[in-house]
């Protein structure tokens, strides 16, 4: 205790302790504030005691202080009593009675009633489906403005059906704010789910009623257990004669267990739906009016995030988007403090290296399907922020005095990768506007800094592209392609390893669903390719078989499985390990039927080739020497002459000549290219066209190459 008369600098301590927290707000709770005379005061030394704690709390006992002047300057806000630093300069003394002041930081509550949620599942498992019917419900997007998949925004996704980037919404419901995360189903695509779970609390793991847990289910679900989410469970499609929910409830728990789920999170509510009608129902007998049990649910389980809104801004950048005005937008959760438009940020790599430092020019939040803009970012919820020019994906945004750059998660190493060149055939140019090598690197440089799954190595004019698998780099090539790019690219090949002086390679598990008749063909092809079959279950005349086979007797499996069963087998896998090399396979590509001349086919050429295999061109289609036209039906290239056309003649006959008929031919799509593109072959990839060429154009060079082959062999 300190008598105010016995030292004047004590006031100039307090003074100056004041004028340091100024530019925080400073609050005074409304109920121990007192200013009223106190009569039992007997106490005429006029003392002051300050308690600092670690808390930041300031409180100051006093008797005999005036504010009485003062009291104008006070202002209500949210129930608190705001006092700025100059009026505890004046407090000075006074004929009123005792009185109790509590200083101290006034920090945001906002995250307590926001929900930071992932829709994760196997791939077409109706995790988009869902998300729209929770918008349309929730009254974040009107009826009539509904779209079917509102949030498959890319050209492809619509084409194909498919979700391939992670995208984030909002919408209130109950005084809540639910920041959704939609994310892709298919394997090649994991990186997406990886990347975002940093942002959630919570996931709503769907699974098909009648399906089951497939083998992305158990690779989202094993990232989401491994970072501590609390899961939901959703059984979809319920409105399917099909289903069989005892069965698939028991695969989830089996599932849940054999990940390694705490007991917390094995406790995990599950719940009932149909996302194309729109209901969810927490019991099988309840009536099927909406979904909002699930958002109930979602409310009530999922815990608010975990930040420290006192502590200065950071934020984890899991997502980037382009504005033609504002530039890029850099998405993540805030884990700390709060942002405003203008303030002086710092963007730092994950190494703690500084990328840049810039000022915010924009605040962006999703909500619904539109893009709003906000004057500050709380702790806990999803933003984008404009202003930063380089920063990229796994980079941190912080406040200048943070040093310490958030931790982003591991993400697991591609398993396939292919050469990237310029185009150099004949008919180079013709087509496409982005033609050189120096045009692709910067597409490639621009592909990595949202894409984490992808690893490019740049070696002189050609490029390696390793990625999960051959649909996301045929994703990659089907958008150069549409971007006007003309690329040649190599044979998909495994990324092999060495450990300790040992070749290894990656290993998926495989599953494939077929007809049970097609079984055993499936079986016999899988054990060609170095398979092992680990699991075989039937149920309603179909056949779940379960592999471990090398990712390298993969490539161009998928074709042939759909082939073999007459469309009806779906094929899913996924990186499982990386094992020691299991040698070589059986040689099972097939031949090629090559053109040794550059012109224009002929219907009478064609007709003479059609017997020896598959022709990938119709006639009236220019071709050049070295371009593949058709496959061979054995194992051995044979170089035709499809342009030849047929001699005139002055002998006439009676009989009409008869007209050639030819049978359609095989287009070849992009994926199709990919998996059945051979060693010494290119894929010529234009935004028209796409073309399978021999590496060497020149016949005699190829022949020659031949030769030295068996030489050495």
């Amino acid at each position: 205790m300190i008598g105010l008369n016995a030292s004047k600098r004590f006031i100039s301590s307090v003074t100056r302790s004041a004028s340091s927290i100024k530019s925080s707000r400073i609050s005074i709770a409304a109920k121990p504030l007192v200013a009223s005379s106190n009569s039992n005061n007997t106490n005429n030394n006029n003392n002051i005691t300050i308690n600092n704690n670690n808390n930041n709390n300031i409180k100051i006992n006093s008797n005999n202080l005036n504010i009485k002047n003062n009291l104008k300057n006070i202002k209500n806000n949210n129930g608190k009593m705001n006092m700025s630093a100059n009026i505890i300069n004046r407090l000075s003394d006074s004929k009123l009675g005792s009185m109790d002041i509590h200083i101290y930081r006034s920090y945001s509550t906002v995250h307590k009633t926001i929900r930071n949620v992932a829709i994760i599942a196997h791939v077409d498992h109706g995790k988009t489906s869902l998300v729209d019917q929770l918008l349309t419900q929730s009254g974040a997007i009107k009826q009539t403005e509904k779209d079917e998949r509102v949030m498959d925004s890319n050209a492809l996704e619509r084409e194909r059906g498919i979700t391939i980037m992670a995208k984030c919404t909002s919408f209130e419901f109950k005084q809540h704010k639910l920041n959704i995360v939609d994310t892709p189903g298919h394997g090649d695509f994991g990186g997406e789910v990886e990347r975002v779970l940093s942002m959630v609390d919570g996931v709503v793991l769907l699974v098909d009623a009648t399906e089951g847990p497939m083998a992305q289910t158990k690779f989202v679900l094993s990232k989401a257990l491994a970072a501590g989410l609390k899961p939901i469970v959703v059984i979809n499609k319920m409105d399917r004669s099909t289903i069989r929910v005892d069965e698939v409830e028991n695969e989830i728990f089996d599932l849940f267990a054999t990940l390694g789920a705490n007991d917390d999170q094995l406790n995990y509510p599950t719940l009932y739906a149909s996302g194309r009608q729109g209901w969810a129902i927490k019991n099988r007998d309840d009536d099927r009016k909406n979904i909002h049990p699930l958002l109930d649910t979602i409310i009530d389980y999922v815990p608010y995030p975990n930040v420290k809104p006192e502590e200065p801004f950071t934020m984890l950048v899991t997502n980037l988007e382009s504005d033609p005005f504002v530039g890029r937008i850099v998405t993540g959760k805030i884990y700390s403090g709060k942002v405003k438009v203008g303030a002086p940020l710092r963007c730092v790599g994950i190494n703690g290296e500084v990328i840049e430092d810039s000022k915010v020019t924009k605040i962006f939040a999703r909500k619904g399907i539109e893009r709003t803009i906000l004057e500050e970012g709380e702790a806990g919820d999803i933003i984008g922020i404009a202003g930063f020019k380089n920063a990229t994906v796994t980079n941190s945004i912080l406040d200048p005095l943070v040093k310490t750059p958030i931790p982003a998660n591991p993400i697991d190493p591609p398993v396939i990768s292919m050469h990237f060149e310029a185009n150099n055939s004949p008919f180079a140019g013709k087509e496409g506007t982005q033609l050189t090598s120096l045009k692709i690197k910067q597409r490639l440089l621009k592909e990595l800094e949202s894409n984490v799954s992808l690893n490019v190595v740049f070696a002189g004019e050609s490029f390696e592209v390793k990625g999960r698998g051959e649909l996301q780099l045929g994703i990659l090539l089907e958008n150069m392609r549409r971007e006007g790019f003309e690329v040649a690219v190599s044979q998909p090949r495994v990324v092999f390893k060495r450990e300790n002086g040992e070749l290894l390679e990656p290993q998926e598990e495989v599953t494939i669903d077929v007809d049970t008749e097609y079984s055993g063909h499936i079986i016999e092809k899988l054990s060609k390719r170095k398979g092992d079959i680990i699991e075989m279950k039937q149920s309603m005349g179909k056949s779940r078989l379960v592999f471990l086979c090398p990712s390298r007797g993969l490539i161009g499996l998928r074709s042939e499985v759909i082939n073999d069963t007459k469309g009806t087998g779906v094929m899913n896998h996924l990186f499982h390990s990386y094992i020691p090399h299991k040698g070589p396979m059986q040689n099972m590509e097939k031949g090629a039927l090559i053109s040794m001349a550059e012109g224009t086919t002929t219907s009478h050429a064609l007709s003479s080739l059609e017997d020896r295999g598959t022709l990938f061109v119709p006639p009236g289609v220019q071709v050049y020497s070295g371009m593949i036209i058709g496959e061979n039906s054995k194992q051995n290239d044979i170089d035709v002459n499809p342009v030849k056309s047929k001699h005139l003649t002055n002998i006439r006959t009676v009989s009409k000549e008869e007209g050639v008929r030819l049978a359609p031919p095989k287009v070849l799509k992009l994926e199709e290219a990919i998996s059945s593109v051979k060693e010494d072959e290119l894929i010529e990839i234009t935004p028209q066209n796409i073309r399978l060429r021999k590496k060497e154009l020149d016949l005699t060079k190829r022949q020659k190459i031949s030769r030295d082959k068996k030489h050495i062999g």
